[in-house]
């Protein structure tokens, strides 16, 4: 790429301003280089590390997805066309449910059989009271709607292997059993395809304040009792670590790896890391900004510590890290309901730097669910009775769409630091992969606010002939996408990039924002 070139790029990139939003001046751009190895391809990106996560709790559910049949809100069978509509547009591929802690105190029979007569019970969880108007029936019919697999939290907190395995014929019986039977009663005559079963939920915690050892027994007497009948293949989940647990991992995977088919991992990025003490979905500064994707950046040590553990008793990696629980997490907001908050470019920023270290680790970790799907934590989707409106957070996953089942390439990237305070973290991020499509997809993070990047991207393997892309970003950090200004945040075409003689490619990268670059 000769200077000419670049300098023209540059130019116009900086006069379109690329965001397609009015910004003052950047600061000089910083010099960066990426080499995206399509000549050593790697393992698949499985399409379930792009999956979501949907508890029983505030508005998450009711409201979020279901309103009834009955409701002045279009729906489909009780389920919001709108959301519907959204998660199928970004392909959803498994959704977890019914929790989270909920999922041990949740018995499936209170959410069958005519909603009218559904008992109610209180959410001991996370406040007030669950009249189960959404059950088994509505999760797997929602699921299918979606295009989703469907992955069940079974209660062992305060249910039973018998609870658990009569849930599963009820679900998946194809013969004449009582369960299958009272199935077809209750309106379902085929059966369901159940793919994941996490065997408990935070055992060391809300499912039951458990030691490892203590779980790794319980896990494989459940296990021993979790089947799936007319031939479908269950995948176990077992209840992982919290974090940087690492002694709870090892105890449990000592004691049971035979039986798990898949390992959970919990970890929620706070900016403050204090829990009592979390910090604001909006309005926050630069330095909550840093430290929020410094706090982000962790996932990846904690990823690669549990693997190692995981290699000591499964080194040809059959068991799945799965992260089914991952997100921002906030300082409530006055007023909302329980875990609602917004969802800012920041958070943007977060879901794009965290999927490409999942890709990363692809060899490993083959199923993530991000917390949540609606309403809660750092939600795809808000709603306020009739209204919906698509986070930063929806965008990106829109954005990575290509990246689902594609072919992860090793990336080397060279850049200098975005620093603030005595806070500092690298100045550009990348991942790569050949996509299902041919195409190689590049996707881009620059996480500094105020100064853009130039990159200078080389593509071994790859001659390029032709480039397009797509960018997120908006004028201010705290940007969110509000009911009566939803489009604050959202993607635009991307045009400062461009193909050298040798098929290196020039990419003129803005400020705080994502660029996802498909390559032919």
């Amino acid at each position: 790429m000769s200077y000419r070139a670049w300098t023209t790029i540059w130019g116009l990139a900086l006069w379109l301003g690329l965001t397609g939003h009015a910004a003052a001046a950047p600061s000089a751009p910083a010099a960066a280089e990426v080499t995206v190895h399509v000549d050593r391809p790697g393992p698949v990106i499985h399409r379930e590390v792009y999956g979501q996560f949907a508890e029983q709790l505030g508005r998450g559910i009711d409201e979020g997805i279901w309103v009834g049949e009955d409701s002045p809100i279009p729906n489909v069978h009780g389920f919001r066309k709108d959301v519907l509509d959204a998660l199928k547009a970004i392909h959803v591929p498994v959704i977890r449910w019914p929790g989270g802690c909920y999922a041990d105190e949740y018995h499936w029979r209170d959410g069958i059989g005519p909603r009218g007569q559904r008992p109610v019970r209180p959410n001991h969880s996370w406040g007030g009271e669950d009249r189960n108007a959404f059950g088994t029936h509505e999760f797997m019919d929602f699921a299918e709607l979606v295009g989703a697999e469907t992955y069940l939290a079974a209660n062992m907190g305060t249910g039973s292997p018998r609870e658990m395995s009569d849930w599963l014929e009820y679900l998946t019986g194809d013969g004449q059993t009582t369960l299958a039977r009272e199935r077809r009663a209750n309106g379902r005559d085929k059966p369901w395809k159940v793919t994941y079963l996490g065997i408990g939920n935070e055992s060391w915690g809300c499912g039951g304040e458990m030691r490892g050892a203590y779980y790794a027994d319980q896990y494989r007497q459940y296990a021993t009792f979790a089947r799936a009948l007319g031939g479908q293949t269950l995948v176990k989940v077992a209840s992982g670590a919290n974090a940087d647990d690492y002694a709870w991992t090892e105890a449990v995977i000592a004691g049971a790896a035979k039986q798990i088919d898949a390992f959970g991992v919990h970890y929620y990025t706070i900016p403050t890391g204090d829990w009592k003490h979390k910090g604001a979905a909006t309005g926050f500064d630069e330095k909550a900004w840093i430290a929020t994707l410094k706090a982000a950046l962790h996932i990846d040590e904690l990823i690669a510590r549990h693997s190692a553990i995981m290699d000591k008793y499964d080194p040809a990696k059959r068991i799945t890290l799965a992260v089914d629980e991952w997100g921002t997490w906030y300082d409530n907001e006055p007023g909302a309901t329980a875990l609602y908050q917004q969802n800012s470019l920041r958070d943007a920023m977060v879901a794009a730097v965290t999927l490409g270290i999942f890709h990363a680790h692809a060899d490993r970790v083959r199923m993530a669910n991000i917390a949540q799907m609606v309403n809660v934590l750092q939600a795809m989707i808000l709603t306020d009775h009739g209204r919906m409106v698509l986070t930063p957070t929806y965008y990106v996953f829109d954005l990575y769409q290509p990246f689902q089942g594609a072919t992860a390439l090793p990336v080397d990237v060279r850049a200098g630091d975005y620093a603030f305070g005595d806070v500092r973290i690298p100045g550009l991020y990348a991942t790569a992969a050949r996509g299902t499509d041919g195409a190689v997809h590049v996707a881009l993070v620059n996480p500094d606010p105020a100064r853009p990047v130039r990159v200078a991207l080389a593509l071994p393997g790859l001659k390029a002939k032709a480039v397009r892309g797509r960018m997120l970003s908006a004028p201010a950090i705290d940007t969110v996408n509000t009911f009566e200004r939803p489009d604050a945040v959202k993607p635009a075409a991307f045009t400062g990039a461009a193909i050298g003689a040798d098929g290196a490619v020039a990419v003129a990268m803005p400020s705080k924002a994502v660029v996802v670059l498909e390559l032919r």
